[in-house]
C-alpha cells in the first residue's frame, strides 16, 4: 500500500495530512526519514509519524450502504457533482467501496475500512444481483447471450462517452428471470459474477437496448432488503462469519497457487540441470 494511504487508513490523519507530513520529513520508515510519496509499505516496515509508531489496524468493519441515484462512487469529482462521501456520515468518510455503481444507478454498495479486504472482494467472482428495466422487449439473441456469454470487439454502446474501453468479454449470466414485460419495456432480475465498467449497460447496449433503471439488490450473498435509500447498516454476525470463511478460502487458494508455481520452477531447474550433464 502507498505510504500516504497506509498512514490515512491506520491513523487519525487524512491522506492530505499524510502528504504534508511526508513532505515535511516527519515520517520515517524503519527509523529512516522517508520523503518518497510513491513508497509501497511492506509487511515488516516500521512506519512512524512524529516518532509515534503507526500500527496497522487488525479490526475489520463492514457496512452496507444503499447508494442513491445521482451520486458518484468517488472521493472527489472535478465537475463538482455529488459523491457518496457527501452523503455518508462522517465516521464512514474513510471507508472504501467494494466496486462501483455508476451515477445513474442505485442500490447496495459494500464498504470497508480494510483496503486489503476491499481489493480481495473486488477481484472476486462473487455474485452481483440487479433489478433492471430496459426499453425493449427481450429478444432471443439477448437470452442466448445471457446464457452463453458474449465477446464484443466494440463495446462502446452503453459505456461512458469518455471511456477508453473498446472491447469487452461477458461471461454467461449466473441467473436471469423476467419480472415483467409490456410492448415497450422489460423488467429483469439478473445475476452476474463480474463487476466490469458499466457491464450491463454495455451488454444490452449491444442489442440497442437502453437500461432505464438499474438497482443492485445483492452482492456476494449480502442483500439490500429493506434498507432505505442513503442509509447504512453494519454487517450482521452471520455476514461477518461468511466473510471470514471466504477470506480464509481465498488465502488458502492463493497459498496453494504460490506453492504450485514454486514447485514448477524447481522442477524446471532440476530438468535443466539434468540436461546440462
Amino acid at each position: 500500500m502507498r505510504l500516504n494511504k497506509y498512514i490515512s487508513h491506520n491513523s487519525k490523519y487524512s491522506r492530505r495530512d499524510a502528504d504534508k507530513l511526508i513532505e515535511s520529513g516527519e515520517v520515517t520508515i524503519n527509523k529512516k526519514k522517508m520523503t518518497d510519496f510513491g513508497y509501497m509499505v511492506q509487511d515488516k516496515d516500521l512506519v512512524m509519524v512524529k516518532n509515534v509508531p503507526i500500527k496497522e489496524k487488525t479490526e475489520l468493519t463492514m457496512i452496507v450502504y444503499n447508494k442513491p441515484k445521482g451520486t458518484l462512487v468517488t472521493k472527489k469529482d472535478d465537475r463538482g457533482r455529488t459523491t457518496i462521501y457527501h452523503k455518508l456520515p462522517g465516521k464512514f468518510r474513510h471507508f472504501i467501496p467494494v466496486g462501483r455503481l455508476d451515477y445513474a444507478s442505485e442500490g447496495i454498495l459494500i464498504m470497508t475500512d480494510s483496503p486489503k479486504v476491499a481489493e480481495v472482494m473486488m477481484r472476486s467472482k462473487l455474485d452481483r444481483t440487479y433489478n433492471i428495466k430496459i426499453d425493449k422487449p427481450l429478444t432471443n439473441d439477448m437470452e442466448n447471450a445471457m446464457r452463453e456469454g458474449l465477446i464484443l470487439d466494440d463495446a462502446r454502446a452503453g459505456g461512458h462517452e469518455k471511456s477508453k474501453i473498446r472491447s469487452m468479454e461477458f461471461e454467461p449470466f449466473v441467473h436471469y428471470e423476467i419480472r415483467g414485460t409490456t410492448g415497450k419495456f422489460t423488467k429483469l432480475r439478473v445475476t452476474i459474477s463480474e463487476g466490469k465498467n458499466r457491464e450491463l449497460r454495455r451488454f444490452f447496449g449491444h442489442f440497442e437496448a437502453n437500461i432505464l433503471d438499474l438497482k443492485r439488490v445483492a452482492f456476494g450473498g449480502i442483500e439490500l432488503n429493506n434498507l432505505p435509500t442513503n442509509k447504512t447498516r453494519y454487517f450482521s454476525r452471520r455476514e461477518y462469519d461468511d466473510l471470514h470463511k471466504f477470506l480464509k478460502a481465498i488465502q488458502k487458494k492463493e497459498a496453494q497457487e504460490k506453492k504450485e508455481a514454486k514447485d514448477r520452477i524447481n522442477a524446471q531447474k532440476i530438468k535443466e540441470k539434468k540436461g546440462q550433464k
